[in-house]
């Protein structure tokens, strides 16, 4: 009898540490996701001028995914995957706005109206950097533009230790760091969501 109440003790204390543990854990997830939603978007410059912004990570299960991003989630869907095998989501909006200055060059254009050639004259632009190139016309009752801008977005996700005194452990959050290549674009939100099973 007293080795079947030994027993039983043994698998109720077994039991107990892992729901505490598991709770612990949970509790900890739960406390740095709201830490992660109450944070915003921080945005700086690095060295070389380049825009960045840094952003806490979000760690949401499956379930919670679904039910809190479900536009996401249908995204992802319409991609032919399926979300219990996704690791992690990321999303980041930019906005490229640049100052252009530019001369306007006269060309003259003939046209045929009532089979009459008509000469009208059509005023041209264009303006280009690495990054951004804007082209144009302005007629005189119409302006056409052409603007393209290309970006290159860079995404780094780390890990913050804890700290107590200079000793470094654990894992206190998750960190996303994003880098744009243009330094017309300006980073506007960023968002990163860890899948946990």
């Amino acid at each position: 009898m007293k080795k079947y109440l030994l027993l039983y003790a043994v698998a109720v204390t077994a039991l107990f540490a892992f729901t505490y543990r598991r709770y612990h854990a949970e509790n900890r997830r739960l406390v740095q996701n709201q830490s992660a939603l109450a944070a915003d978007v921080a945005h700086y410059r690095t060295r070389a001028g380049q825009e960045a912004a840094s952003a806490q990570v979000l760690r949401l299960r499956c379930g919670e995914f679904e039910a809190l991003r479900a536009a996401d989630a249908e995204e992802i869907r319409r991609l032919g995957l399926k979300i219990r095998r996704l690791e992690a989501a990321a999303k980041a909006v930019t906005a490229t706005e640049a100052a252009i200055l530019t001369p306007l060059r006269d060309t003259v254009v003939i046209r045929l109206r009532d089979s009459l050639p008509v000469r009208d004259s059509v005023r041209l632009f264009r303006w280009s950097d690495a990054w951004v190139t804007v082209e144009g016309r302005i007629g005189r009752d119409s302006a056409e533009c052409r603007i393209r801008s290309v970006d290159t977005l860079r995404q780094v996700v780390h890990r913050i230790p804890r700290r107590f005194l200079f000793i470094r452990w654990g894992t206190k959050a998750l960190r996303q760091e994003i880098v744009s290549a243009n330094p017309h674009t300006r980073i506007v939100h960023a968002e990163y969501v860890k899948i946990e099973r």
